[in-house]
């Protein structure tokens, strides 16, 4: 059984990661009390160090396409404390260029505040620290969007609470941006002004984001588990909303938060998430997640729009 479940996933579903975060969020919804998918068995102690290696491939409504590998450390400081660190590596291929380097690091600390036979109830506080500007420029100079950026270029602080039991998972989180980034694009500048039309009318599809500032997003994760023996599955709905809308200098110099077809940066980004496991025994374990856009925010400066999002685990606890 243990041979046929990883054939099964490298046979079948390797191709698929490599053919097509997931959320189209800023980091929040897979750290600490919000994470898809949770363990949750009264029987066996499953609050030990662990380690996950991440792949994951997420397409955007234009044309780049994100991969990422990351490195997911969590570490039990007791029964009811748990400290995550994240550490990805991230890469886009689109058509204006292609950009990689390390990605946000993540920090969080998760507590256990209630425990009891029927559900657990745990609080997460944490924060991202860029690993750059958002300033990253294609290989002629030029300023990019935030689709190619490998960092949000921005200090944000993280809080969520979860509550959870056999057969479900309920998380509400916050993210807080601290600070505005250094990303420079916009169209209107003169190194956009290409001389190939049907390019400058691509180039002209990104939101401008010139010294942005993300807005305040709320999450809201509501999710069926179904655990068995070995495998487990779970299918859910994340709802993100985005409270504050995002506010960048647009060419003429003035603060906005609207484009010029008056769409502000705010409201609500919809997906369906699913996700299929298989624990090889107590200590390892292997996991696909799909998620895939229902709604999405109609101007997203940031670049976090995912029309499909695979990622694939292999998780390792000690």
């Amino acid at each position: 059984m243990k041979k046929l479940a990883v054939w099964f996933f490298v046979l079948f579903l390797l191709p698929l990661v490599g053919a097509t975060q997931g959320c189209s969020d800023a980091g929040f919804c897979t750290m600490g009390a919000m994470k898809p998918d949770q363990p949750y068995n009264k029987r066996i102690n499953l609050r030990l160090r662990s380690m996950d290696v991440s792949f994951y491939r997420g397409t955007t409504t234009l044309t780049p396409i994100v991969k990422s590998v990351t490195a997911d450390f969590s570490f039990s400081l007791n029964d009811r404390n748990s400290f995550q660190v994240k550490l990805p590596y991230q890469w886009v291929d689109g058509r204006l260029a292609h950009t990689g380097g390390l990605g946000d690091i993540s920090l969080c600390f998760t507590r256990n505040v209630y425990a009891s036979d029927r559900f657990d109830i745990n609080f997460s506080l944490g924060s991202k620290i860029p690993t750059n500007q958002s300033d990253l420029r294609d290989a002629d100079g030029r300023h990019l969007p935030m689709y190619y950026q490998t960092s949000l270029g921005t200090y944000d602080l993280i809080s969520g609470i979860s509550l959870i039991n056999r057969k479900w998972l309920f998380a509400t989180g916050i993210q807080v941006p601290l600070n505005q980034n250094r990303n420079q694009f916009d169209w209107h500048n003169a190194e956009w002004q290409l001389t190939d039309l049907n390019e400058r009318a691509y180039v002209q599809q990104y939101a401008n984001a010139t010294s942005l500032r993300r807005g305040v997003d709320v999450m809201l994760r509501a999710e069926r588990n179904f655990r068995l023996a070995r495998f487990n599955c779970s299918f859910g709905l994340l709802p993100i909303y985005r409270i504050v809308a995002d506010e960048y200098t647009n060419f003429k110099g003035i603060r906005s938060n609207a484009n010029a077809a008056g769409d502000i940066g705010k409201g609500l980004a919809l997906s369906w998430i699913a996700t299929a496991g298989y624990n090889f025994n107590v200590k390892s374990g292997i996991k696909l997640l799909v998620g895939h856009k229902i709604t999405q925010r109609n101007f997203s400066p940031d670049g976090l729009t995912r029309e499909l999002v695979m990622s694939f685990t292999y998780s390792y606890r000690f």
